[in-house]
């Protein structure tokens, strides 16, 4: 990868430099969107009935992917565009800040009190630990904080991520990061084509049991961080055009609204693909065609030349903020309006969706507040 000897010069410039001193506004609806998504898709678990898009909220875990890998793309990719070499310990240190207070919370949580679990089963704490859950998940009765596997494939992109950068850094090609994005992604596809033919293909008549075909399909493509890099991939490399295609950048952020639209066609296209979740299709071409229109989304959320890139809807960046804690505790809150609540809220569909979803927007304000804000206070005073 090498910067763009092109100066920016003109609109697209003052364009990038708006975006880089403020906090993007259509990022954090992008985000805000991505947790409520994947809220309502659980509470539908627990009887709520909504609308159809709503049965496509695990889309909201790619998207956070796409966010993830552009926002930590770029963190990484900056200096090395500036001529500098990224802080690696400040790095992991921002990093561990960010995520371990609030997870282990909620992880003692599932531990010393199994009555607030959402399942009765859980994995042996050790898998939450080393964050290799979704590596060695078994998709059975075990089920409790089952959602962490998403924590797992990012904090596996937190360690790999970094000494990729470093090695193409080193002696910097652009044909090099092309040919890594392209194996990626290609290696990607081919691995899922391979698992769903040898794994999922011969129980796609089993819909109960052990080895069903839900369970093999989860374990073996939806859950392992080297099926699912995708969402992370493409957000990378929206970060590294930024990095190091300057120009290119400016020239999409000064006209954002042309990555809008085929970017939408391109999230509904895959949702028209998924509409067999367990399909072929799905498995091989979803997921890379869901993200690249994920990542065409962010460009133009990115870009002060559409209204979600300039304008801040009130409330937006606060759901933003809290949307790890929204996440991570979100379905121990639902579990406990079901115990406690549920026999009074049958037959009043709109009572129980305010019930349960204050009740998840109570206790994940609680955990941003009580956790993940005085923890990112106290990065801020170590110099992280």
């Amino acid at each position: 990868m090498q910067p763009s000897r092109v100066s920016l010069t003109g609109h697209g410039s003052s364009l990038v430099s708006n975006i880089s001193a403020s906090r993007a506004p259509g990022l954090d609806l992008l985000r805000a969107i991505a947790i409520i998504w994947v809220m309502l898709y659980h509470y539908e678990n627990y009887g709520g009935r909504l609308a159809a898009f709503v049965g496509y909220g695990w889309m909201g875990v790619d998207l956070f992917f796409v966010l993830s890998g552009y926002l930590i793309g770029w963190q990484l990719l900056r200096p090395y565009a500036g001529g500098e070499v990224p802080r690696w310990g400040r790095f992991f240190l921002r990093r561990a800040f960010r995520i371990l207070p609030p997870y282990l919370a909620v992880l003692g949580l599932y531990v010393l009190l199994p009555a607030l679990r959402e399942r009765e089963g859980m994995q042996p704490l050790w898998m939450f630990l080393t964050f290799g859950w979704n590596l060695f998940a078994s998709y059975g009765p075990n089920l409790a904080f089952s959602h962490a596997w998403s924590l797992c494939v990012e904090e596996h992109f937190y360690l790999l991520l970094p000494p990729l950068v470093w090695l193409l850094a080193r002696r910097p090609r652009a044909w090099k990061t092309v040919c890594v994005i392209l194996l990626v992604l290609a290696g990607g596809m081919a691995l899922r084509a391979w698992l769903w033919r040898h794994q999922v293909a011969p129980v796609l008549d089993v819909h109960s049991g052990e080895g069903n075909m839900f369970q093999r399909y989860i374990e073996s493509i939806y859950y392992p961080t080297y099926t699912r890099l995708d969402g992370l991939l493409a957000g990378v490399t929206l970060a590294a055009i930024r990095a190091f295609r300057p120009a290119w950048w400016a020239w999409a952020m000064a006209r954002g609204w042309l990555f809008l639209a085929p970017g939408l066609a391109m999230v509904f296209a895959a949702g028209w693909i998924f509409r067999d979740i367990f399909g072929f299709a799905g498995a091989v071409i979803g997921y890379p065609l869901l993200s690249a229109g994920l990542a065409l989304v962010l460009v133009a959320a990115a870009s002060p030349a559409t209204w979600p890139g300039r304008v801040s809807i009130p409330g937006v960046r606060a759901i933003a903020g809290m949307a790890f804690s929204l996440y991570l505790i979100h379905k121990m809150a639902y579990h406990q309006v079901q115990q406690h609540l549920g026999a009074y809220l049958d037959g009043s569909p709109l009572l129980g969706f305010l019930a349960f979803n204050l009740a998840a927007l109570a206790a994940g304000t609680m955990l941003y507040l009580l956790v993940e804000r005085p923890a990112l206070r106290l990065r801020r005073r170590v110099g992280g």
